[in-house]
């Protein structure tokens, strides 16, 4: 048995990241948890590579969602299993929010989560390409560049976005207005930056930080009520992993329900189901699950233009390969969508309330993860920000083994409904302007026909597919039935906090990898302040 101050579970987005701040000081005796391996494969620094990594049970973690929909659909989510998480198989799309969205967490009865001291944390932990301004940083450890391709299909399709009174911008990230840009991506000089890249690394100089991979963490140990450490087990068998000051549990919005709920932390009927005796009825644990719904819309070229005729082929990629080895450009040196564009799509709303990801390729019809298709394209794919549709993540058995019930609820609230079906017809009028309009030969995805309210969310439903930024199953809140505390401490667990994406209590605004970095860098604050 091994003691250390601090137990973190987890080595992803956020766990790299705790690592790397709980062991600056050199009295800090800290141990990193990751189930996984090595973020060493050479695909996790190619920015398309994860097309590759997704799809192996090695580096991901694999669950099948329950069915949902009219159509009782089935759909099968990954997560990141290696180091940096899901940070080093991601889109590599770097969002940080809208200020409000910090400012509500606040609101909402959580303090220390301001857009004034998130605003703080994003300039410290930045290495901006387009350099530091008063809204973003230059010199930190994440990498954060603009790929501008210059493509004919990308800059029509913004050009497009213009003439409707979008802003066109630089930097996608420095307002929170309507607003059109290339995308921001956690890259520098071409490769991904993952978490463990820019944090962990670099920390595990240390002689006070350990890191152990290929460890999967069984269950928390209890002393009394209070957390005192980890029961994890290897290929060497089962051990007891000790923290004399937190165990904190950074595994992500999936597998941190499941753990606390392994150990007895969670709604009662859920425990008792599952064979697990309750130590804590914690009714929210594994509530509130959201998830995007993003809704695909394709279109089909007249001329062989755009990134289908570089990576629909073996040739194609080879040649695209080549080009990127060489120069770290080309199709293969982006995030997976070039563009983005937030747009307020519902005329109630006081602020952008959708995302839309633009990129000069398309997939053909079908499910939005599919392959390129050989004939030229254009896609946009499009959410509703924060969706107020909730699901759940449940324990089925006390077997560590076994994966917990995953139910997704996608577009059901009349928000979610009202605000998806605006921003749809939104991207079409996108589309139908100069000077990408000129281009198009004909709408392949969803197609023409499907125009009325009902037959666009049912299409949404049946073509489209998780943003995978499911999150807040584990939300803060200053309710007792909340999970945790504005602080992040699980209620009626003395030692035990999580700090992942589970515990946003609303979504915050566009993708939630950079989020979740600079939530940990200040939970890290949090919990020094709190020795």
């Amino acid at each position: 048995m091994s003691e250390f101050d601090y137990v973190v579970v987890g080595g992803g987005s956020a766990g790299c990241v705790l690592a790397d701040r709980l062991s600056v000081d050199p009295g800090n005796k800290v141990l990193l948890l990751e189930a996984g391996g090595t973020d060493r494969n050479p695909l996790v620094s190619m920015p398309k590579g994860f097309a590759f990594l997704m799809k192996n049970p090695r580096y991901v973690w694999e669950y099948d969602v329950e069915p949902f929909g009219p159509h009782r659909q089935q759909e099968h989510w990954v997560r990141g299993k290696l180091l940096g998480g899901s940070s080093s198989i991601n889109g590599l799309v770097y969002n940080r929010g809208q200020a409000a969205d910090y400012d509500d967490v606040v609101a909402r009865g959580n303090p220390g989560w301001g857009w004034d001291q998130m605003l703080r944390v994003f300039r410290t932990i930045e290495d901006h390409s387009l350099g530091a301004s008063a809204v973003r940083g230059a010199g930190g450890p994440l990498g954060v560049s603009v790929i501008n391709t210059h493509d004919e299909v990308s800059e029509a399709l913004m050009d497009a976005a213009t003439t409707l009174g979008i802003k066109r911008v630089e930097d996608i990230n420095a307002s929170d207005e309507e607003r059109t840009g290339y995308t921001a991506a956690t890259m520098r000089k071409g490769k991904r930056v993952n978490s463990a890249k820019a944090f962990l690394h670099p920390a595990m100089k240390r002689p006070n930080l350990t890191v152990l991979t290929d460890t999967i963490a069984q269950r928390i140990v209890f002393e009394s009520d209070r957390a005192v450490g980890v029961e994890v087990s290897t290929a060497k068998g089962t051990q007891e992993l000790r923290a004399s000051r937190e165990v904190i549990i950074s595994c992500g919005s999936l597998a941190t329900p499941k753990l606390l709920q392994l150990s007895g932390i969670g709604p009662k009927e859920v425990l008792s189901a599952a064979g697990v005796d309750v130590r804590v009825d914690s009714p929210r644990i594994g509530e509130g699950l959201r998830e995007h719904r993003c809704i695909p819309l394709q279109m089909r070229l007249k001329e062989n233009k755009g990134y289908n005729r570089f990576l629909s082929t073996p040739l194609g990629q080879a040649r695209a390969g080549l080009r990127y080895l060489t120069t770290r450009k080309g199709p293969i040196g982006t995030a997976a969508y070039d563009m983005l564009t937030f747009v307020r799509a519902d005329a109630a709303s006081e602020r952008p309330d959708a995302q839309v990801l633009m990129t000069p390729f398309s997939l053909g019809v079908g499910p939005v993860d599919g392959g390129i298709e050989g004939r030229a394209g254009l896609s946009l794919l499009g959410f509703v920000l924060r969706p107020t549709s909730e699901g759940s993540v449940h324990i089925q058995s006390a077997d560590p083994g076994r994966p917990p019930r995953v139910e997704v609820a996608y577009l059901e609230t009349d928000y979610d409904k009202r605000v998806s079906v605006a921003m749809f017809r939104r991207m079409r009028e996108i589309v139908e302007q100069h000077p990408v309009a000129d281009m198009i030969f004909s709408e392949i995805e969803p197609g023409p026909a499907v125009d009325d309210d009902d037959s666009i969310l049912r299409a949404g439903l049946l073509y489209g597919g998780a943003g995978y930024h499911a999150s807040g199953a584990c939300a803060m809140g200053p309710a007792e039935s909340d999970p945790l505390d504005a602080r992040l401490r699980v209620r009626g667990v003395p030692g035990l906090r999580v700090v992942d994406v589970s515990i946003l209590p609303t979504m915050v605004a566009g993708n939630l990898n950079g989020p979740i970095m600079a939530m940990a860098w200040r939970a890290a604050e949090m919990i020094l302040e709190d020795r």
